[in-house]
């Protein structure tokens, strides 16, 4: 997720993250096994498609990729697909936030799915400076997620 954040700044990135879910814990608790880079597919028309629902989709379009990023759908099958055929399974998402903090913005809260874990690394001049993990609460409000990192 780093070197990829690295890589494609200043544009964000994106990817899927894959692995298995607890739901006996509380809060489920989600092991990620692996990533699944994908290309940033944000566009005009995504922009446009999306203005209908979230209006300050369209006011970041300006800088597009540089604040913005889209999963494209067939991506997200693939992902799924390749998950299932490995028993496990898209946890979540992950993206960069170019010269920004590892905070989701109104757009990323709006986009956000339930039940997925959402981090964010934070990558300032080209260099990684921190990642954030969060997820939606019952009211769809971005909660901090603890990360454990283990070998």
């Amino acid at each position: 997720m780093i070197a990829h954040a690295e890589r494609t700044y200043p544009e964000e990135c994106c990817g899927l993250l894959m692995g298995y879910v607890d739901r006996q814990s509380a809060p489920e608790r989600r092991t990620l096994v692996e990533v699944f880079p994908v290309v940033n597919a944000w566009s005009l028309t995504v922009a446009n498609e999306l203005a209908t629902v979230i209006p300050e989709a369209l006011a970041g379009l300006k800088r597009a990729k540089t604040e913005r990023y889209w999963i494209d759908p067939r991506d997200l099958l693939q992902a799924q697909r390749y998950a299932r055929d490995r028993q496990f399974r898209v946890i979540g998402v992950y993206h960069s936030h170019p010269d920004h903090v590892a905070i989701p913005s109104e757009c990323d809260r709006r986009l956000a799915w339930p039940h997925y874990s959402y981090l964010i690394v934070s990558v300032h001049q080209g260099k990684s400076q921190e990642t954030h993990s969060w997820y939606l609460d019952d009211r769809q409000q971005f909660q901090s997620e603890t990360l454990l990192i283990q070998d």
